[in-house]
């Protein structure tokens, strides 16, 4: 049904719909916004949607990252997720094309192999992969974290991948071959950048999905030096309800929520289009 058939007062309500649905969404982040910038006393003698007095306390941003090596965890988790985004946009894309473009025995046995996972609740692993990482001397480790996100990321990022690679042209393959060039060089030269909306979707989510993990950085890390992100807020969380330092935790979740919104807000389009494109050409 084209917009021109739409009745102006199903027009006028769709959009007063979004406009509350918008709301909803931006209303507590402004208000986390505003609230990092309060002190206690604001807090206690004032009501909660109240906006802040002047001066506006912007320290509470330089004291949670000083004071509760905040700093540290940000890097943990920006190169957890880094490291283990790159590499299971990597592994997908492999194992994608392989199960999309060559036919072996075995091949949908593999594909709903990576699919089965995806049905399966992350909590039911926790225990065995504890004790799988613990023997392998991983656990309390970042790179056996990054190794679980790595894992825990894939079947996802194949099943998107494999509807892009099975609608590209096998003819550019033919060409690609006559040409001389081996399995790799078609892989890396010619497929690979045509599947870029693909990738680019596969890219975002693992990193917003990495980003904001919080049971396996729980249950894999002790070491306090080594918390992620999410962890580390819990961790605030805990001691500051007590220290009544709430400025400060709210700061604490806006520098937490920066990267992933700016990361969203400028690859947004490519995560709607590229998933979009991807279950209109599977």
């Amino acid at each position: 049904m084209s917009q021109a058939t739409v009745h102006p007062v199903f027009r006028l309500f769709f959009k007063l719909c979004l406009i509350a649905w918008s709301v909803c969404i931006l209303y507590p982040l402004i208000w986390t916004v505003l609230s990092s910038l309060k002190d206690n006393q604001q807090f206690f003698l004032g009501k909660p949607w109240d906006l802040p007095k002047l001066p506006l306390l912007w320290s509470n941003f330089t004291f949670v990252w000083e004071k509760y090596n905040f700093a540290s965890n940000f890097v943990n988790s920006l190169v957890v997720t880094v490291v283990s985004t790159a590499a299971a946009v990597l592994l997908s894309a492999t194992t994608a094309y392989v199960i999309a473009r060559f036919t072996f025995r075995g091949n949908g046995l593999l594909y709903y192999s990576y699919l089965s996972y995806m049905m399966i609740p992350t909590f039911l692993g926790i225990i065995p992969l504890f004790f799988l990482l613990n023997d392998l001397h991983l656990t309390n480790n970042l790179f056996g974290l990054t190794l679980v996100y790595t894992v825990t990321a894939v079947p996802f990022a194949v099943f998107v991948l494999v509807s892009f690679f099975k609608s590209l042209p096998g003819e550019l393959e033919e060409a690609a071959s006559i040409d001389g060039a081996s399995h790799y060089g078609i892989f890396f030269r010619v497929m690979l950048p045509l599947a870029k909306p693909g990738l680019i979707s596969v890219a975002i989510i693992t990193v917003l999905n990495t980003w904001n993990e919080y049971v396996f950085a729980l249950v894999l890390i002790s070491d306090p030096t080594k918390y992620t992100i999410p962890v580390a807020i819990a961790v605030m969380q805990g001691e500051m309800q007590y220290r009544t330092e709430w400025g400060p935790l709210f700061a604490a979740l806006i520098i937490s929520m920066g990267p992933p919104i700016l990361f969203y807000v400028i690859f947004q389009k490519q995560i709607t289009g590229g998933i979009t494109a991807g279950a209109l050409k599977g």
